[in-house]
């Protein structure tokens, strides 16, 4: 597949107000691309919009081969699958331990052997740095060390798109190097990468395409 992510004219709602329009977008295997912008500019609503949690209201959108505008809720289930999500306010399961966090996800998208489950969760935690931990709960665990297990949550799958909504916010400087190196790691295995921030000066230090949210749009 030579484009991952394709959008022509997209207009982006949110409610009755028009957030984003005239959107032209396109993104291939491999790419690692900043979307930098204020807050309140769209990013996280374009961000949304390709998973199918924002709809299209007008124009064209392709995300691996699937029609955005003609979506499923079967569909969207399956898209969602092949696409990492890394939230900046985690949304870990409070009342569940670190791997029964992992567990489920990959209970819901197909896992259905327990030792294939097991040797997965090991792999994703050890790759950030929170081997040993699974078995404590959210609030047992600094900010850091959450977004460490939402970073492997989001790996758990292969994704070949993954979506990082302000990733480093608020981080510690050893939490957000790791974040990021993981990031820069997973699209040089071939995943489109789609870091949203307004944060400039953590643009700058990666070579990597820049989208610049302004005024409703991007360029």
């Amino acid at each position: 597949m030579d484009t991952t992510i394709k959008y022509e004219g997209v207009v982006l709602n949110r409610g009755p107000v028009a957030v984003l329009r005239d959107v032209d977008f396109e993104a291939k295997p491999g790419e690692l691309i900043f979307l930098l912008g204020k807050v309140g500019s769209g990013k996280t609503t374009f961000l949304k919009s390709i998973y199918g949690e924002v709809p299209i209201a007008s124009g064209s959108a392709t995300v691996l081969d699937y029609n955005l505008n003609k979506l499923r809720h079967k569909q969207a289930a399956m898209l969602r699958r092949e696409t990492g999500i890394l939230f900046q306010d985690f949304r870990l399961l409070a009342d569940r331990s670190v791997h029964a966090n992992l567990d489920i996800v990959l209970r819901a998208t197909g896992w259905s052997d327990k030792h294939e489950r097991e040797c997965r969760i090991e792999e994703v935690l050890k790759r950030v740095g929170m081997f040993g931990k699974s078995y404590k709960m959210p609030h047992q665990l600094s900010g850091g060390e959450q977004q460490r297990v939402v970073m492997a949550r989001a790996e758990l799958n292969n994704p070949r798109i993954l979506l990082a909504d302000e990733p480093t916010g608020n981080l510690d400087p050893e939490t957000a190097t790791l974040i990021m190196q993981r990031l820069k790691e997973i699209a040089h295995d071939g995943a489109t990468v789609l870091i949203a921030t307004h944060n400039h000066a953590l643009a700058s230090q990666i070579e990597a395409r820049t989208i610049r949210f302004s005024d409703k749009e991007m360029h």
